[in-house]
């Protein structure tokens, strides 16, 4: 029977507030275990939690990018539920009343597809603590300087149907919350994670088989294995017969397998009520406003106007616009050199690849914004050629100047002296006397032998295009 796969994702992304939820405790990552964590974060008695004012701004700006609805009165509740990382016995969450309501993003899939998968709610709420467990011999270790820290959960509605749809949305709202900067999205450090919900049905049914929840994925490389898996899991038991059951599973990474780790809980098990400790959250006209007003271009409409202002390709547009300080280091470069496509070209090629062998993000490129477009100046002005210019481009990237010093430095002037470069031809030509003959008798493809050998006397520093103009009118003769 053909089946048809249903996911919805549950993202975590952690705020980017100097200081907890509830708390004043900081949030910095890496300090030592349980050097982080108050009284309140504790749920010490007498103590009461007071809530973080920036996370509420920040939750406010993700709903507006998305277009969703603002909820003017949001209710925090507690969520009950016994872990030895959760030291209040509950979880001060968002339930029936969330501060971001229904909203929508727009993916595009690798064959330019486009399609809108709904947001069904962004609420706010508190991290747990960590269990530890590698560095202790039968025991757990429990660090709390998490417990506290503000998070968003961002709801998806239903609305995937494959592993490459789940990613490509896992993508778009991760490049959302880092670009309007409310978070820094680092999965490694915990600040982005992912839970997947998916279940199969019969192609063309309506109502929605059991599903299983995968738990805590922290990369899009494993969120598309580990859905790959869950449909083939899934589609054994049901070709076989027997039924799904509702769990909640974990990933692993190093078997490339999911499994289970406990029967699903529903709303009921955790007994959601309204914390008696927090008042409503209220957001008023001036929040509202100001959060619009603060608001960046979105990508979605500045690779629409990176298209229409400069000219790019559909490629160029979204390689440029994958981070919102890559499109301000191109919009830099382009504006300097005057010429969007050379600049969308080096980016792309040189500066990328560096970026990538460095293991760097463009924010720390040794070679800023002014010093490429000084670099491409001088491809414009014919100075380098485009070849030179990226041994200058090495040197840039490795500490040794800008382009100018550079050049000077190193004598790497492209020569467009055309009785300079004729004398470089004549030798040429007078040192193969038989492949000139066979040239001229018809052998055309010898052109980029005579070339090579003028741009190897020249030490690449010959300009091309008259290389290829004189050399065509020195054979012809």
């Amino acid at each position: 029977m053909p089946w048809e796969t249903v996911i919805g994702l549950e993202i975590h992304t952690q705020l980017a507030t100097q200081s907890k939820i509830f708390s004043g405790a900081p949030t910095a990552f890496g300090a030592a275990p349980n050097t982080q964590a108050c009284a309140i974060d504790l749920g010490l008695p007498g103590v009461l939690p007071v809530l973080n004012a920036e996370a509420v701004r920040l939750a406010v700006r993700f709903g507006k990018a998305i277009e969703a609805e603002i909820a003017e009165r949001s209710v925090f509740a507690r969520k009950n539920y016994f872990y030895p990382d959760l030291p209040k016995g509950y979880q001060i969450s968002q339930y029936e009343h969330p501060v971001v309501g229904r909203g929508q993003v727009h993916i595009r899939l690798d064959d330019g597809t486009l399609k809108e998968i709904g947001v069904t709610r962004a609420h706010l709420e508190e991290d747990a603590g960590k269990s530890l467990h590698e560095d202790f011999h039968g025991l757990t270790g429990i660090d709390l300087n998490r417990a506290g820290t503000p998070l968003l959960e961002i709801v998806s509605e239903p609305d995937m149907r494959s592993p490459e749809e789940a990613v490509a949305y896992a993508r778009k709202i991760h490049q959302i919350v880092r670009w309007i900067g409310i978070s820094d999205g680092n999965m490694q450090e915990g600040s982005f994670r992912m839970d997947a919900n998916i279940s199969l049905r019969p192609l063309g049914a309506e109502t929605l088989g059991t599903r299983a929840e995968i738990k805590n994925i922290n990369s899009f490389r494993f969120l598309d294995r580990a859905l790959r898996y869950e449909i083939e899991r899934q589609s054994d038991i049901l070709e076989s017969g027997g039924q799904v059951v509702q769990e909640t599973r974990l990933y692993d990474a190093d078997k490339d397998e999911t499994r289970s780790m406990r029967s699903k809980e529903e709303a009921n098990d955790y007994r959601y009520f309204p914390d008696p400790d927090l008042l409503p959250l209220v957001i008023d006209a001036p929040l509202l406003a100001a959060a619009t007003r603060d608001l960046p271009e979105l990508p979605d409409p500045m690779r629409a106007r990176f298209r229409s202002a400069y000219g790019l390709a559909d490629y160029d547009a979204n390689l440029l616009t994958a981070s919102r300080t890559l499109a301000q280091y191109f919009e830099e470069v382009a504006t300097a050199c005057g010429d969007a496509k050379l600049a969308a070209n080096w980016i792309g090629g040189e500066v990328s690849a560096a970026l990538n062998k460095a293991g760097l993000e463009i924010g720390d490129s040794p070679v800023s914004a002014a010093g490429l477009a000084g670099l491409i100046a001088r491809i414009q002005d014919r100075t380098l050629s485009s070849k030179i210019a990226k041994q200058v481009f090495e040197a840039m990237w490795n500490g040794e100047g800008d382009a100018d010093t550079i050049i000077a430095a190193k004598g790497l002037q492209q020569i467009t002296d055309t009785g300079a470069i004729e004398t470089l031809i004549d030798g040429i030509i007078a040192a193969n006397p038989a492949q000139v003959e066979q040239y001229r008798a018809g052998k055309d493809k010898l052109f980029g032998f005579f070339v090579g050998q003028v741009m190897k006397a020249s030490k690449g520093q010959a300009n091309p295009d008259q290389v290829n103009e004189l050399l065509k009118a020195k054979l012809a003769g």
